[in-house]
């Protein structure tokens, strides 16, 4: 952002950089018309006035299309299907709900309740419930099961891993403790006749819960009659499990859940499509990771191990190179004899390396030295010590969700992001490590490391495809796009937006010592300039007021700049633009009466009735703003219009 001085007025402009060298440079009254790329590499750059980025905006448009009219689709055939309406909940379910140990976060008992809602109606279930590993997912799908058992009905539970299973069979099994329930596990940890044994459950009935990998998919396996399907981290599963899948979910309940988070804006335009809930508040007993950032130390390193296995705890240790991972575990059982350490990445042979995982989650290791594939759904209370090396290649999204794994338990746990000694870091990795290390949980590189796994989740949930689009257009506009395309499918009717451009030669802006930060004051400028009531305008002057102190003068007029151009919106105004004395306002449409109170209200004032055209003089010594704001207030009065 950048000051400039033009024909003696001061004005904040957004200098756009184009390839090639041009440069564009734009009023902050106009900030509205852009929009911050957000995407998953550095963008190409295009020249100004090409038709590249143009193309690339129809070719995802008709992409968005074709993903909306599915949506839409699925949806209409899911509304017509016929379902199974379970009962209202039985005295039982209230007791099993009332021994949870734990205090439900107000995110988990709005999601529990719609979940409730969907079974009780005779439309199959469609609900995707998000949120971080750790804030209660499970709970919410252990109700749902138990819901639809009570009622005679069977329950699926879908896990993409083994160690998945086993954990949600141990979670699920110790919640229905005391029940007539049978829970049965069906993973590659079953000998073929033990498998078999579930598989006959299944079918006649005397299984009540399932918990299981991919091998639920099975043609062989059948049930005698299923009531819900729960399906966890579905975007994990490929194609023909997906195919597979959808051969089961015919009219049955169908829960997912995932733990990449979905952005509010696109939960906002899939409502009545795809029913989501969100679970963003954090277990009470959750505390903030400490969280070193620094050069790679041994001492440091060493001391971290020992302190975690002094409280009989866990620790990941995340190498990202599988060619020396093995060198690595070898020294760090010289640097600590006493710990038992095991190594496990994804070129292991998959039954290995779940058996590794599973023998450390039963504590039979205490150091995990690993790749980055614990990023995802591993629940490890006892795991409250991280470790990660060559921190600096690392991408926000991916630091943030490595960093959720540990502190599980409402133990203090500690996170150690190391970069090497001898190396000097990008500047980019420098902003990575250095937001990260803010240990604020929720501060703004929180919201960044959340954009970046926002895009994952858009891509997660619209189709792996959707992810090169986001990239060819950036986030915003793409969600845009996508909230567009589903109210066009259903034949809503989308209010266009019209440009109004208001040049006059006043000096409006918020200067640099009343609002010092240059990101608070694009935001500032961003939120003007989508003003479209004088509610809005009221409440942004207010909350500038109330945070940066009394408006200097720059600022007043900016505010009323935003005030004419809510009066310009109410009237349907597009342009105003002050030349030396006058001021010229279109499209004008008057009426004789209005004709005539122009002649009093401003003398010398022309109107052109062909062009819409109103050139108004402006006097000396008045300002420019007012005049115009109280002219049109008179002309066009509230009730007029």
């Amino acid at each position: 952002m950048v000051k400039r001085t033009i024909g003696g007025v001061e004005r904040d402009y957004l200098l756009i950089a184009y390839k090639g060298g041009d440069k564009l440079y734009v009023p902050t009254e106009q900030i509205g018309v852009i929009r911050q790329y957000v995407g998953g590499e550095a963008p190409t750059l295009h020249r100004m006035g090409g038709s590249d980025f143009a193309r690339a905006k129809s070719r995802v448009r008709s992409a968005v299309r074709e993903v909306a009219q599915e949506l839409v689709l699925l949806y209409q055939r899911r509304v017509s299907a016929k379902g199974h309406a379970f009962p209202p909940d039985t005295p039982w379910q209230d007791e099993m709900e009332s021994a949870f140990p734990f205090v439900e976060t107000p995110d988990q008992l709005t999601a529990i309740a719609s979940i409730k809602e969907d079974m009780e109606r005779d439309v199959p279930m469609d609900r995707l419930v998000c949120g971080d590993v750790g804030f209660g997912k499970t709970e919410v799908a252990v109700r749902a099961a138990f819901k639809a058992i009570q009622d005679g009905m069977q329950v699926a539970v879908l896990v993409p891993t083994t160690l998945l299973a086993t954990q949600h069979g141990n979670t699920f099994s110790e919640r229905f403790a005391g029940y007539p329930i049978k829970v049965e596990v069906l993973s590659r940890f079953l000998t073929a006749k033990e498998a078999k044994k579930v598989i006959a459950g299944l079918k006649s009935g005397e299984i009540d819960c399932v918990i299981g990998t991919h091998r639920l998919l099975q043609e062989s396996v059948e049930f005698k009659n299923l009531g819900l399907l729960v399906v966890d981290e579905e975007q994990r599963f490929g194609v023909q499990h997906k195919e597979a899948m959808k051969r089961m979910k015919e009219n049955v309940d169908v829960l997912s859940m995932s733990a990449t988070p979905i952005p509010r804006t696109l939960e906002m335009s899939l409502v009545g499509i795809r029913d989501l809930s969100l679970l963003q508040t954090p277990p009470a007993e959750r505390q903030p990771i400490l969280t070193y950032v620094g050069e790679q130390s041994e001492q440091v390193a060493i001391e971290a191990i020992r302190r975690e296995l002094l409280r009989e705890g866990q620790v990941f240790w995340v190498h990202n190179r599988v060619q020396t991972i093995e060198e690595r575990a070898a020294e760090l059982r010289e640097w600590v004899p006493e710990a038992r350490v095991a190594v496990a990445h994804g070129q292991m042979d998959e039954t290995q390396l779940e058996q590794i995982v599973l023998d450390f989650w039963e504590g039979q290791y205490d150091v995990l030295v690993c790749t980055t594939i614990i990023e995802s759904g591993i629940d490890m209370p006892t795991v409250n010590t991280l470790v990660v090396e060559r921190a600096d290649l690392l991408g926000l999204g991916q630091m943030h969700q490595l960093r959720g794994r540990v502190g599980r338990s409402g133990q203090r746990a500690y996170a150690y992001l190391f970069h090497p000694r001898d190396k000097v870091l990008s500047e980019d990795a420098f902003e990575r490590l250095r937001t990260i290390g803010e240990t604020t949980e929720l501060g703004s590189g929180f919201k960044i490391a959340m954009r970046d796994l926002e895009i994952r989740g858009a891509g997660n949930l619209l189709g792996e495809a959707q992810s090169g689009h986001i990239a060819a257009v950036g986030y915003d506009l793409y969600c845009q796009m996508v909230t567009e395309a589903v109210s066009e499918m259903k034949g809503e009717r989308t209010e266009e937006v019209t440009e109004i451009k208001v040049d006059i030669s006043v000096d409006a802006h918020l200067p640099d010592d009343y609002v010092p930060s240059e990101d608070l004051r694009l935001e500032a400028y961003r939120r003007l300039a989508t003003v479209r009531t004088e509610q809005e305008l009221s409440d942004i002057e207010n909350e500038w007021r109330d945070r940066f102190g009394p408006l200097p003068t720059p600022t007043q007029s900016l505010i009323a700049v935003g005030a004419l151009r809510v009066e310009c919106i109410r009237i349907g105004i597009t342009e105003i633009v002050t030349n030396g004395n006058e001021a010229r306002i279109s499209p004008v449409q008057l009426r004789a009466s209005q004709t005539m109170a122009l002649r009093r209200l401003a003398p010398g004032a022309t109107f052109k009735e062909q062009s819409g055209l109103l050139v108004v003089p402006i006097k000396r010594g008045t300002h420019p703003t007012t005049v115009i704001t109280e002219l049109l207030h008179e002309l066009f009065e509230p009730a007029d219009h």
